[in-house]
């Protein structure tokens, strides 16, 4: 069967023909654009699901949109993963030889990269001193999507240096800014709906996948699909699915996979396997999106019980299939769930266990919620809105990207006065550094 990409007139169904055409307006003058993103792994996590979709629509726009995901040994992934959870809060002794494992990888990697592009995006921290190793002739834009809340500051001014070189910040909301002399933008990510993971399943497809997996569906289904992480929290929701369990009959699945770049994710999950029982399931299989699919449909209630979490792509996926989650009143969760309207936020084991009882128990609460979710993402969570941020962004360039000096000022999007918004204003003009 031919292969034939998705394109931005695609969306009309979901977000309208005037918005289609907005976005191919702002498209046109971007025309022949040569872009290239830098990540740590092709699979596995967000950022890899953000950059596979949007990397087609954007070449769907006529903006050469390319995506290279930089190699490292065992011993570099393990530092930047404590890199991340450090970012994240954690402690995090940065010593000589981490440093210099650190920085070699990274400088190997810009020889084996050769760049001529007109626009350079390096997401996170793991590929982020790239920008040292080049004479630098276009912008620059460093994406990060991690929660910056609290960051180890020993860490954090490591990077300040190196941060500060690019010509822009990208976070996910406003609470994870920094003092930075460059400006800081803000984009909420967003889902594709025509993956595998978010299309439409028959009951035939979804009861197919339920069976291969052994998952009994004759209670209801309490699910939580993330990476085996311990800031996805899932000893939290064992616990707090026993707890909820004394009040209600129900099945807990906790469902994940294992990211490229992350190798605690199996001894996280090795952590879990002695909590399995015959109504409590761990199953290794999150890279089956068909699963994820049929499990975010058929659930209950989704929990994504984080404890930090840069956004949590999972709970937009389950809202826009018309199912309630319950997530961590932290990060861009907030941004996403409306307490006691389109979900529940919660701060404790036992506040989690009370919603999950509230909602096993009230269908009716359970499919209003669910459709009030859908409508939340359908308005503002879809990859249209995304892709249509990255084209103000790169128009708000001076025209054909001269290094003409520094930035006027400190610049950002800020969100619209209503709840929060990820539809963001276009900054004044940019100049690259």
């Amino acid at each position: 069967m031919e292969y034939i990409p998705i394109r931005v007139q695609d969306y009309a169904p979901f977000v309208g023909d005037q918005t289609v055409e907005r976005i191919l307006a702002k498209a046109e003058p971007l025309r022949g654009l040569h872009v290239i993103n830098f990540n740590s792994t092709y699979y596995g996590g967000g950022v890899a699901e953000l950059l596979s979709s949007m990397t087609i629509l954007m070449n769907g726009l006529s903006i050469k949109t390319g995506w290279r995901v930089i190699q490292g040994s065992p011993d570099f992934f393990g530092i930047t993963k404590k890199m991340h959870n450090a970012l994240q809060g954690m402690g995090f002794k940065f010593s000589r030889i981490k440093r210099n494992i650190y920085e070699s990888v990274i400088a190997e990697n810009s020889i084996r990269n050769h760049l001529d592009h007109d626009f350079v995006i390096v997401h996170d921290p793991q590929p982020l001193p790239l920008i040292r190793h080049y004479k630098k002739k276009s912008p620059w834009v460093w994406r990060c999507h991690i929660d910056l809340s609290n960051p180890n500051r020993d860490l954090w001014n490591y990077f300040v240096p190196i941060i500060e070189k690019y010509d822009a910040a990208v976070f996910s909301i406003p609470e994870y800014a920094q003092k930075l002399n460059i400006p800081q933008v803000f984009f909420l990510p967003a889902i594709d709906p025509f993956t595998t993971k978010n299309r439409l399943l028959t009951d035939r497809e979804m009861d197919e996948r339920l069976c291969h997996y052994n998952i009994p569906t004759d209670l209801p289904l309490v699910v939580q699909v993330s990476r085996f992480d311990p800031w996805k929290d899932p000893k939290g929701v064992i616990k707090a699915f026993k707890l909820a369990r004394k009040e209600v009959d129900c099945t807990l699945v906790l469902l994940g996979n294992f990211a490229s770049d992350d190798p605690e994710g199996a001894e996280i999950y090795e952590s879990l396997v002695k909590s399995r029982e015959e109504r409590i399931l761990i199953l290794p299989n999150g890279d089956d999106t068909a699963l994820v699919n049929t499990l975010q449909r058929r659930a209950a209630v989704v929990l994504q019980k984080s404890i930090r979490e840069g956004f949590g792509l999972t709970v937009t996926e389950a809202m826009w299939k018309g199912t309630p989650v319950i997530g961590g009143n932290v990060g861009g969760i907030r941004y996403q769930i409306r307490d006691g309207e389109t979900g529940f936020l919660v701060s404790s084991i036992e506040e989690a266990a009370a919603r999950i009882v509230q909602l096993v128990k009230d269908r009716k609460l359970r499919e209003e919620m669910g459709r009030k979710a859908r409508a939340v993402v359908a308005e503002k969570f879809l990859l249209t809105r995304y892709v249509e941020q990255y084209l103000d962004l790169f128009n708000s360039f001076e025209p054909h990207f001269e290094l003409k000096g520094i930035f006027d000022r400190q610049t950002a999007f800020p969100a619209n006065d209503s709840f929060p918004d990820p539809v963001l204003k276009c900054p004044p003009a940019m100049k690259s550094r």
